[in-house]
């Protein structure tokens, strides 16, 4: 196969519904598989570095999950205008990406021997969820996926040349990179040591804190021990990682049982429907929606259940009653926790804001014109944040500076933040928002409807409810799925 072709010698296609990929898509294996490739990704000192200083993953994993599984999707596709778009668009994303490690050792991530290297976690971690779940690939399996996966790299990077062409040579270039290159990141540690243990609920159980903690107290200690005991060996050694005694049996366990699926019924599950479902408000337009606020209301009763029955900590406190307001405000610290630290750092600074123009770009599906605009703005409404809230001239901005100065954000550089918004939504170039184009918004970017009027919306009512929103810290509004969600 040479990089440019889209089938295999063979015949077969590299994209689209019969590709070896598309085959392990809706697999429920690829949920610990994902997992273990995020970490072995993490651990290299470039893809770590980058991680920690521009990822939302900590403080927004399901919004991280499901951008990544669209974007995958889309880099699959059996449409190469589908695949070029999505390239473009992730390229554009990695270029913004630049700076330095704690150690003052540079990163890139536009370099192409790193993202050879998240690619090959991608394939390694495949070949080795088919292997723990009992079903080995055949070697002919294993050369088709391969090349699908060295297709993708070069749809990205324009050509495949970081991988090696032949599958019994990447198998040494895995393991030299295991070896010599792979550490034990900061990065690595939090997925590992600390996302499980922190994880925030997704949309659809967010109104039971006490169900999400008590069942995030089981599952997250065994999800990082499966994780830990399916790394290579060589690199759980030289990270010093600690292996829980039976950690192996689990894991072996875990896979097993993950590989039954195979004896169900073609279909029954549809990885893209249950994250967009964990994703979804209850007051979505979404025919879903119903379902999902019946399982709210399930949930709610055994959170309530739950709480009878177990003492009360300071992490499992009583569910919140619904504030009734759509006026209710945010206290400061929340605001700044939940929407203004993306990179969830504890501190504001530019890549908190690139994540939002990121988020919105993505949601929005925006081309590179629009999509620079937006950022040009984030760019410049960071500016103001920083001349006016960095009192210690650290650059960044701390969220003792931020209650203490109790600012008003609405600037300026926010206030062209959403003229450039309402341009995106504004298709037709009127000037207005008419009803449908208001709805489709939010459908697309908010995954909600709003029982808007028959009549138009004015770009002024447009910017003051998005400054109401990142000025005015309310809560309840359309914006929060958006920035605040997990």
């Amino acid at each position: 196969m040479t990089t440019g072709t889209t089938t295999t010698a063979e015949g077969t296609p590299l994209f689209g519904p019969e590709s070896q990929f598309r085959a392990f898509f809706d697999d429920p294996r690829w949920a610990p598989a994902m997992i273990r490739a995020t970490v072995l990704e993490a651990a290299h000192p470039q893809i770590g570095a980058a991680l920690v200083d521009n990822s939302t993953f900590v403080a927004h994993p399901w919004r991280r999950l499901r951008n990544t599984f669209l974007s995958m999707r889309r880099m699959f596709d059996a449409d190469p205008a589908v695949r070029e778009r999505e390239a473009a668009r992730l390229n554009r994303l990695h270029a913004r990406m630049s700076g330095s490690d704690s150690r003052g050792r540079p990163y890139d991530a536009m370099d192409r021997a790193t993202r050879a290297w998240v690619v090959a976690t991608l394939f390694e971690s495949a070949v080795t969820m088919c292997r723990l779940s009992g079903q080995p690939l055949d070697q002919d399996t294993m050369e088709r996926m391969y090349a699908e996966y060295r297709a993708y790299l070069a749809a990205l990077d324009g050509d495949a040349g970081e991988l090696p062409e032949d599958l019994n040579d990447f198998w040494r270039y895995f393991d030299r990179v295991v070896e010599d290159e792979l550490e034990n990141t900061e990065a690595a540690r939090v997925i590992l040591f600390r996302l499980f243990d922190h994880l925030p609920a997704p949309a659809l159980l967010g109104g039971a804190p006490t169900l999400w903690a008590a069942g995030r107290a089981v599952v997250g200690p065994l999800l990082g021990a499966i994780t830990v005991a399916s790394l290579p060996e060589s690199y759980r050694r030289k990270a010093g990682l600690p292996e829980m005694p039976g950690a192996s049996t689990l894991m072996q366990g875990a896979y097993l049982a993950a590989g039954l699926t195979r004896f169900l019924p073609a279909g029954w599950f549809d990885a893209e429907t249950v994250i967009e479902i964990l994703s979804l408000s209850p007051d979505s337009d979404d025919p879903r929606a119903r379902t999902v606020t019946a399982l709210h209301a399930r949930m709610k009763q055994a959170s309530a259940l739950l709480r009878l029955l177990s003492p009360l900590s300071a992490d499992t406190a009583p569910d919140p009653a619904p504030d009734p307001s759509d006026e209710a405000r945010r206290p400061a610290e929340e605001f700044f926790r939940e929407v203004l630290d993306q990179t969830g750092d504890g501190h504001l600074d530019w890549p908190d804001l690139a994540a939002m123009a990121r988020e919105l770009a993505t949601r929005l599906d925006l081309d590179e014109p629009e999509e620079t605009r937006l950022y040009d703005a984030f760019a410049a409404w960071w500016r103001e944040l920083q001349a006016a809230l960095d009192t210690d001239g650290d650059g960044r901005v701390s969220v003792e500076e931020y209650t203490a100065a109790v600012p008003s954000l609405a600037g300026p550089a926010l206030i062209r933040v959403a003229e450039v918004l309402f341009d995106a939504t504004d298709k037709d170039g009127s000037g207005t928002i008419d009803a449908e184009e208001y709805r489709a918004l939010f459908r697309t970017a908010f995954h909600r409807d709003l029982t808007t009027t028959d009549g138009t919306y004015g770009r002024s009512a447009f910017v003051g409810d998005f400054l109401a929103f990142m000025s005015g810290r309310r809560t309840n509004t359309p914006y929060d799925p958006l920035l605040a969600d997990a």
